[in-house]
């Protein structure tokens, strides 16, 4: 049984992992139960039917839990293993936890945390590889909230072959978060976290189609905690949707597997909207100048074919046909039809309530949304061929600037590009301007990218090889864009793979988080996991982390287009930059988007000005970040732009 399940590991971790013998080991715990068969050696024993538990009787041991491996010498240590007791009992199985490394056993380092699904899977927990001689659990909550116990049928050990210090002029890696979801979509809230969700299950998407239920996670950066919710009332499987933050910042949920449903989150409750008039899944959706949100495409459910557009207005609650938004304008000429060829389309809200589509068609077209809608071309994307799943990204919203990086001519099984071009555009209806740029170093469909607070824009993980649920062509390593250069440099790689159904978004505090891919099941490609990337813009030349300038205060929080706003600092800062809060899945973000600011100074207070259009200062939730003269970026300011 054992075998079987070190088997399922390997295959799933992207480097050179090997799984450590345990043979001499010495295990030490805060607390087990004697005289029954349950102290700690059991976790490492090789015996899937054998537990360690902590002590129930005569009394409980309250919780936090550890249990600390000592290995008896340092291995480069990438990943452990935590398989729950198989017994067919779920008392002690760890929820909420951190894992940690140390080369003496008095430093830690804390390699992972999260919170573990409540079953008796195996629990793999791959990280970025580190020197060490023990590791520890420290087990901060039971996964049922049954008892404050813990319990552990086996724990492993992973190591590389060979460990570098990762520089950190390319950045660095973070700690692993473990979620009880494979994560596929994912939305970042006003309050810092992150909403998460897969399908009707955790690590699973087959067989939900009518199920009306959702599995979400939320992530708080802040604390670390992740919490877990099965999502009931609003009836939807938001698995493989369209999807949008509002002009309240809400996310806004269409079709998937519940292909005509609309939720919306408001940050506490789950609201059921309207169904759409058209039933949709795989479609895009963007928030429009005035705030209400359009969406096209979408045959992967609902039935095939004529997914055009329409649109919802916030004022009536209400949806609209837009008969003069053809989807066959868009559609690419996928070898499997119309199934694939309206998917995730690159939409950009813009100017007087107009929408510009960017892709993954290699034609271009301006959607207007007024009264029954209407269409005409925009171009086509230079020589780019029709580029699935590749992705748009808007770094520069007052000059129109939009980054277009790779995509694949097909949905699946063919070779993705490493296309990238720049494309602008100005007044709604005119043709864009398309320019070629050097190619990625690495040609990928199936991944992410973020726009950060200095305009740079970083391209993650994905496939050179587009094959759902496949890790085979998977591209570790980050490119990241300098529109000073209109070139990529490579960073610092990840630790797992990020293809088909993963996510990364910018969090206030100029970090990214990438994490999930998979949501097949049993399948050695399931990721329920992501890591947070501190870009080099967060460190000094000699390695140690950068000070970085304070907002102490900004003058309002909640502002019209053309507004000022007054920023109080702590030190001198030479630009500052309002970045949209974004939401992802299915390598599409349309709600990312950034506006460089210019301020004008008198001392440490510092006056910006948001641009007075609302198709280029969409309103919605924005980061305000400030940055010195070394690029050094603040921890952002929430603003709303009213819509």
């Amino acid at each position: 049984m054992w075998q079987a399940f070190a088997a399922l590991l390997v295959a799933s971790v992207p480097f050179v992992a090997s799984q450590i013998d345990r043979t001499g080991w010495t295990v030490t715990v805060d607390s087990f139960q004697t005289g029954t068969n349950n102290e700690a050696a059991k976790a490492i024993d090789g015996n899937t039917g054998t537990i360690w538990h902590t002590q129930w009787m005569p009394t409980n041991v309250a919780l936090p839990h550890t249990i600390t491996l000592d290995m008896k010498k340092s291995y480069n240590v990438n990943g452990l293993t935590y398989l729950p007791r198989q017994d067919g009992n779920s008392n002690g199985n760890i929820g909420q936890h951190l894992i940690q490394i140390s080369l003496d056993g008095t430093t830690w380092t804390t390699t992972a945390s999260g919170s573990y699904l409540d079953d008796s899977s195996l629990k793999r927990t791959p990280f970025t590889p580190v020197p060490a001689r023990y590791v520890r659990i420290i087990a901060q909550t039971e996964a049922g909230g049954r008892g404050p116990w813990t319990s552990a049928a086996e724990i492993n050990v992973l190591a590389a072959a060979s460990y570098t210090k990762p520089p950190t002029n390319l950045g660095i890696w973070g700690a692993t978060i473990d979620f009880p979801i494979v994560p596929a979509a994912a939305a970042l809230l006003t309050n810092g976290k992150v909403l998460l969700w897969s399908s009707h299950k955790p690590l699973d998407f087959a067989g939900g189609s009518g199920s009306g239920k959702t599995e979400t996670a939320i992530y708080d950066p802040a604390t670390g905690t992740v919490s877990r919710r099965t999502v009931t009332e609003t009836q939807h499987n938001m698995f493989c949707p369209g999807l949008s933050l509002d002009a309240s910042g809400r996310p806004f949920v269409t079709g998937g597997d519940d292909a005509a449903k609309l939720s919306i989150y408001d940050g506490t409750n789950w609201i059921a909207g309207p169904n759409m008039r058209i039933q949709r899944g795989y479609q895009s959706s963007t928030t429009l100048s005035d705030g209400r949100i359009f969406v096209i495409g979408g045959s992967w459910s609902g039935g095939e074919g004529n997914k055009n557009g329409e649109v919802w207005s916030p004022a009536s609650n209400s949806w609209s046909l837009l008969p003069g938004c053809p989807v066959a304008s868009m559609l690419t000429a996928d070898k499997r039809g119309v199934y694939r060829s309206d998917n995730h389309a690159w939409l950009f809200g813009w100017k007087s309530g107009s929408v510009f589509q960017a892709g993954p068609s290699k034609a271009m077209n301006w959607y207007t949304t007024v009264g029954t809608g209407g269409q005409k071309t925009a171009g086509l994307r230079g020589t780019d061929p029709d580029a699935m799943n590749g992705n748009a990204i808007m770094y520069d919203a007052v000059n129109g600037k939009i980054l277009t990086v790779g995509g694949a001519p097909n949905y699946e099984d063919n070779q993705a590009t490493g296309n990238a071009r720049i494309v602008t555009i100005g007044t709604p209806g005119q043709t864009a301007s398309v320019a070629a740029i050097g190619n990625l170093a690495k040609a990928r469909a199936f991944h992410n990218s973020v726009v950060m607070p200095d305009g740079k824009v970083l391209v993650l993980g994905g496939e050179s090889y587009p094959i759902p649920f496949s890790d085979n062509t998977a591209i570790l390593t980050p490119e990241l864009f300098n529109p000073a250069t209109s070139s990529f440099t490579s960073v610092n790689p990840e630790s797992i793979p990020r293809t088909y159904h993963s996510f990364a978004l910018l969090l206030p505090d100029a970090t990214i988080i990438s994490g999930g891919g998979g949501l097949c099941g049993a399948c050695a490609t399931n990721h329920p996991n992501a890591q947070i990337y501190s870009p080099a813009y967060l460190f000094k030349a000699d390695g140690t982390r950068a000070s970085r300038p304070v907002i102490n205060s900004v003058s309002v929080t909640n502002v019209a287009v053309g507004a000022t706003i007054t920023v109080s600092m702590n030190t001198a800062v030479t630009r500052f930059s309002l970045v949209r809060y974004g939401s992802a899945t299915h390598s599409v973000n349309t709600d990312q988007r950034r506006i460089p600011l210019t301020p004008t100074a008198s001392g440490l207070s510092y006056t910006v000005t948001v641009p007075s259009d609302p198709g280029v200062a969409l309103p919605g939730p924005w980061m305000l970040f400030a940055l010195d003269s070394a690029g050094v970026p603040s921890v952002a300011k929430t603003i709303i732009i009213r819509a």
